[in-house]
């Protein structure tokens, strides 16, 4: 474990800096690559600040609804060979629910922005 400041703050300051001090004194395809590469750090921000959030939401969705342990990962894998076998479908009860609030949590992180994305925030979706 590294010292302060943590690398949240390290993206942020980094995008805070590109967006605030350099864009505005470029412009034409190297400002557009400049607004991609603040993008990504805001991006990365994103999976910093969330992801261990929700990929433990979505291990106790999975846990629940496969009755077993295991890592996201291999719980994915193990729902994904369940729905190719057929076993699991959206009868199933709670797999739709999981596939809703996974698809919301991760384009909280990719694409928050996203119209649709925030039309169901504002629902309560």
């Amino acid at each position: 474990m590294q010292d302060e400041p943590p690398p949240i703050e390290l993206t942020q300051a980094v995008a805070d800096f590109l967006r605030n001090d350099i864009a505005p004194l470029i412009s034409g395809h190297q400002a557009f690559k400049l607004r991609v590469a603040i993008n990504i750090l805001d991006l990365v921000t994103r999976q910093l600040t969330q992801e261990e959030g929700s990929n433990a939401k979505e291990v106790d969705r999975l846990r629940a609804l496969l009755g077993m342990d295991g890592s996201v990962a291999d719980l994915n894998r193990a729902l994904a060979e369940r729905i190719a076998k057929g076993e699991v479908d959206l009868a199933t009860p709670g797999l739709a629910e999981h596939l809703w609030a996974t698809t919301m949590d991760k384009l909280a992180v990719d694409q928050p922005n996203y119209a649709s994305y925030k039309r169901e925030l504002s629902r309560g979706g």
